[in-house]
C-alpha cells in the first residue's frame, strides 16, 4: 500500500512541519515551518428549523466577527476555521451552503482590512447511519450528504472534510462487548471499504470545484472508545489499541486523494503525518471545552494546526467562549511558533516536555510517542491491505504497550494489565482473510444489521 513511510526517523516528526505542506485560503501554509490556531464553533443549546434560522444566521455571525475581531487584536497573522455542519444542516444542503457562504464574506472582510490571513475548512455530517442498517452507497441520505459537500464547496469552502461512520453499526455494538474481532472487522474491512467509496466521491467534487480534500477521522470510533475509557466504562489499554487499529481506514483518504490538512479530532493522526507525509490538525489540552482526554500535552508535539475541537457559544466572564478558546489557541501557537524560530534543538526540547509530560501516565498517549509512531508507522507500512495494516496495528500497540509496562515507563495498574494478555490472546486467533473474518463477525453478531451489498460484500445473512 505504502512501502516506505514519508518519515523515517522521529527525529523528523515535528510540529509546524510536514514533507508536503498545503497552501490554501488566502495563501495560508499548513506544514511549512509554523503552527497556526484552528478554531472551531457550533451553536448553544436550540432548535434549528425554519422558525429560528434567524437567529441561528445571528449566531454563526456574530462567533465569526467576534473571532476575526480577537485575531486581529492579538497580531494572529493567519488561522483556519472550521464550521462543522449540525445535522440539519446537512439535510437542508442549502443552509449548510448558506453559512458557509456568511463565513467565507466575513474572512474576506477581515483579510481586505487587516491583511488577516485565513482557511475555512467544512466539515460535512455523515447523515447516512440515520436509517439502520444504513446504506452507504445509495439513496437519499448519501445523496444529501454530497450535495451538501457540493454546494459548500461553491459557496466557499477551502478544505473539504467529514468524519466518516462506515462500520460503526458492528463497531458500537463490538465495543461495548469487548469483542476486539468485531472491531478489527469494523476499521480494518467496512470502514477502510467504505472510505474507499466516499473519498473518491469528495475528492471528485473538491477537483470540480478547485478546493482541497483535506481528510476524515476515526472520530466515531476510537474517540468513542477514548471518552468511554475516560468515564471508567471501559479500559484504557484497549482505547489505545482502537486508536492504533483505526489508523488505516482514516488512511484510506488520503490513498485516495485527500492532501490534508488532516482533521483535528483524529489523534490518530501522528501516524497519518509519519506515512503520508500530509499536515495535521490536532487537539489537546485546547480542547477541553468539548470532552475530556488524557493526551493534553502530547497531542500538540506533531501538530501542524492546533484546535479546540469544538465550543459553544456560550457567555463568559471574558466574553463568548468561541473568542476566549481562539486566545487560547494563538497563545499555544505562539509558543511552539518561538520554539521553530530557535531551531530545532528548541523544537525537539519542548517537543520532549510535550511528550514526557503525559505519555509514562496512559497507554493512549503512549501509542502517540513520535517514536513509538515511526516505529509502528513503519511496521504497518509493509502490509499489503487494509484489514492486514489493522491487525498489525493492534498487535503492535499492544506490544509496545507491555513492553513499556514491564519497564517500568508507563504505568498501568493489575486489574487493567490484565486486558493486555486478553488483547494479546484475541488477536492470534482473528482470521486474516477478509471471507473467514465475515463469517467469525456473522455468527458472534447476528443482531447486527449490516447491507452486505453497501460493504462490497458478498451476502445477505445479516440484513434485517
Amino acid at each position: 500500500m505504502i512501502k516506505t513511510p514519508a518519515i523515517c526517523d522521529e527525529r523528523d516528526l515535528l510540529f509546524g512541519r510536514a514533507p508536503k505542506p498545503v497552501t490554501c485560503g488566502h495563501g495560508v501554509v499548513v506544514g511549512g515551518g509554523s503552527v497556526l490556531p484552528e478554531i472551531n464553533f457550533t451553536l448553544p443549546p436550540m432548535e434549528i428549523n425554519q422558525d429560528s434560522w434567524q437567529m441561528v444566521r445571528e449566531q454563526y455571525r456574530e462567533m465569526i466577527t467576534g473571532i476575526c475581531d480577537r485575531a486581529v487584536d492579538l497580531q494572529c497573522p493567519e488561522f483556519v476555521v472550521e464550521f462543522e455542519l449540525l445535522p440539519p444542516m446537512t439535510h437542508r444542503p442549502e443552509w449548510g451552503a448558506e453559512i458557509t457562504s456568511m463565513i467565507r464574506e466575513t474572512l474576506e472582510h477581515y483579510h481586505e482590512r487587516y491583511g488577516l490571513k485565513s482557511a475555512l475548512r467544512v466539515t460535512v455530517v455523515d447523515i447516512r447511519d440515520n436509517e439502520r442498517p444504513p446504506r452507504m452507497r445509495s439513496g437519499a441520505f448519501l445523496e444529501k450528504m454530497l450535495e451538501c459537500f457540493d454546494l459548500c464547496a461553491g459557496s466557499g469552502a477551502d478544505l473539504l472534510s467529514i468524519e466518516s461512520t462506515g462500520g460503526k453499526e458492528l463497531h458500537d455494538v463490538a465495543l461495548l462487548n469487548g469483542d476486539l474481532t468485531g472491531i478489527i472487522f469494523a476499521l480494518g474491512v467496512l470502514g477502510a471499504t467504505d472510505m474507499k467509496f466516499l473519498w473518491d466521491e469528495i475528492v471528485k467534487i473538491a477537483q470540480a470545484h478547485n478546493v482541497i480534500a483535506a481528510g476524515d477521522t476515526a472520530c466515531g470510533f476510537a474517540n468513542t472508545v477514548m471518552v468511554l475509557a475516560e468515564r471508567k466504562m471501559l479500559p484504557r489499554t484497549l482505547a489505545a489499541v482502537v486508536r492504533v487499529a483505526s489508523v488505516p481506514r482514516s488512511l484510506v483518504a488520503f490513498l485516495r486523494g485527500a492532501k490534508g490538512p488532516a482533521k483535528d479530532c483524529g489523534y490518530e493522526n501522528p501516524y497519518i503525518k509519519v506515512l503520508m507525509g500530509v499536515p495535521i490538525s490536532m487537539e489537546g489540552r485546547s480542547s477541553a471545552c468539548a470532552h475530556l482526554s488524557p493526551l493534553g500535552n502530547i497531542a500538540s508535539a506533531c501538530a501542524d494546526l492546533w484546535s479546540n475541537e469544538s465550543v459553544q457559544n456560550v457567555r463568559l466572564l471574558s466574553g463568548p467562549a468561541p473568542v476566549a478558546s481562539l486566545e487560547q489557541l494563538i497563545y499555544d501557537c505562539r509558543l511552539m511558533n518561538e520554539a521553530l524560530r530557535e531551531g530545532d534543538d528548541a523544537v525537539r526540547t519542548l517537543r520532549r516536555w510535550l511528550v514526557e509530560s503525559d505519555a509514562p501516565r496512559d497507554p493512549q498517549a503512549w501509542v502517540l510517542r513520535p517514536d513509538v509512531v515511526v516505529e509502528i508507522s513503519r511496521r504497518m507500512a509493509e502490509c499489503s491491505s487494509p484489514l492486514e495494516m489493522t491487525l498489525c496495528g493492534a498487535e503492535e500497540a499492544v506490544s509496545t504497550i507491555c513492553r513499556a509496562r514491564d519497564a517500568g515507563s508507563l504505568k498501568i495498574p493489575e486489574r487493567k494489565a490484565r486486558w493486555l494478555d486478553m488483547l494479546s490472546d484475541v488477536l492470534v486467533t482473528i482470521p486474516r482473510d477478509t471471507d473467514a473474518l465475515w463469517e467469525s463477525v456473522k455468527a458472534a453478531h447476528p443482531e447486527v444489521g449490516i447491507i452486505p451489498s453497501e460493504y462490497l460484500l458478498n451476502e445477505s445473512s445479516m440484513t434485517h
